[in-house]
């Protein structure tokens, strides 16, 4: 290994590369462990109670009783159930509660600590594909401590697919095809927003075949939206219904695409600021740091692998009313961070970290002690 740790041709070191984001992660969840004990202590209820809320009573909802035969209805529509998450996250939860008698709320944070700890390595990695092991300590320390990266002290699904896709991107990048087509299925079978990545195998592919006629190219694209299909197909067999999931979002939880729900969202915010609700103020900030990191991104000359997949990613959550770009969605259009992160050093650098940080507190906080807005 040479002085920074990398070995021949600027490859990690396998003797220390791991340590750096092992204590990036470590770092990042002292900071929303401490905020959760200290709102445990201010509101009088345990640390069970701060993780146990919004979709992590669904995730373990489902890893306790799966999914119904029948759609619940309520009022003459599909009531809220457990349609909505798919089968990845809660089914490892439910496995891992098996192999050793934990609680599932136990399993549950199991599964979330260790797929956080692999997305942040898979992130670092990523980036330190394409740039030096500075760059990869900035973008992933940013990544690590985004507010929206308070989701991996609870128990929800957005560090396994991160992981899957961080890796899935370096799997493009780096030619193999078939692992990035059954990561992309691994990541399509957990959260519907993974279907992003299927736009960047798709970029992948033609360029490819445009270039070098490399059809084994298409087993991305091919098998990578299979984890999305599989869920919709097993739900109709299920169910009887094809349109199960689509109704569950609808009925449920009042979700549907929507153009124009963001222009709305702007608008609404710039009309009114100060009569703004906390959630349009949230999607209109979301809205503006995707801008910010499409615009370094591009200016960076970010693989365009990466960059295709932030894209389509902050697009998918953009035009998903009512949930937008919150800051979860946002974490999951990482490479937008990345970017950022590796754009910005000295002075700058640390003055974003600081906002990070102090985001990432007051939203685990807000979060863990109020009702106002879903994260």
């Amino acid at each position: 290994p040479g002085p920074d740790g990398t070995g021949p041709g600027g490859s990690p070191s396998r003797a220390r590369w791991f340590l750096r984001p092992l204590a990036i992660y470590l770092v990042s969840r002292v900071v929303t462990w401490a905020t959760l004990a200290v709102c445990a202590v201010v509101t009088h209820r345990s640390l069970v109670d701060e993780v146990d809320r919004w979709d992590s009573r669904w995730f373990l909802r489902v890893a306790a009783t799966g999914w119904p035969t029948q759609l619940p209805h309520r009022h003459g529509h599909v009531a809220s159930n457990t349609i909505a998450f798919f089968p990845l996250f809660p089914l490892s939860i439910r496995w891992l509660s098996h192999l050793t008698g934990l609680s599932l709320l136990a399993a549950g944070l199991a599964v979330t600590a260790v797929t956080g700890l692999a997305a942040t390595t898979g992130v670092w990695l990523l980036v330190r594909h394409y740039a030096d092991r500075a760059a990869a300590d900035r973008a992933t320390l940013l990544v690590a401590v985004f507010p929206g990266a308070f989701v991996l002290s609870l128990v929800y699904s957005e560090g396994l697919v991160v992981t899957c896709l961080a890796f899935g991107l370096l799997a493009l990048m780096t030619r193999r095809w078939l692992l990035a087509g059954l990561l992309g299925l691994l990541a399509t079978a957990t959260a519907p927003i993974a279907l992003a990545f299927e736009v960047s195998c798709l970029w992948c592919a033609y360029c490819q075949l445009a270039d070098h006629r490399e059809w084994r190219a298409l087993a991305a694209p091919v098998l990578a939206p299979l984890g999305f299909v599989g869920y919709q197909l097993w739900l109709w067999i299920h169910t009887g219904n094809l349109f199960a999931w689509r109704l569950t979002e609808v009925g449920g939880w009042d979700s549907y695409p929507s153009l124009a729900y963001p222009v709305q969202t702007v608008v609404a915010v710039l009309r009114d600021p100060v009569g703004a609700t906390k959630t349009d103020d949230l999607l209109v900030a979301g809205v503006a740091l995707a801008v910010l990191g499409c615009v370094v991104a591009i200016r960076q000359r970010m693989p365009r692998p990466m960059l295709v997949y932030g894209v389509a990613a902050a697009v998918l959550a953009l035009v998903a009313a009512p949930v937008g770009l919150r800051p979860r969605f946002l974490f999951l259009a990482f490479p937008l961070i990345v970017a950022v992160g590796t754009w910005l050093r000295g002075k700058a650098y640390t003055a974003a970290l600081a906002i990070c940080v102090a985001m990432l507190v007051g939203l685990t906080a807000f979060e863990v002690s109020s009702f106002q807005v879903f994260p």
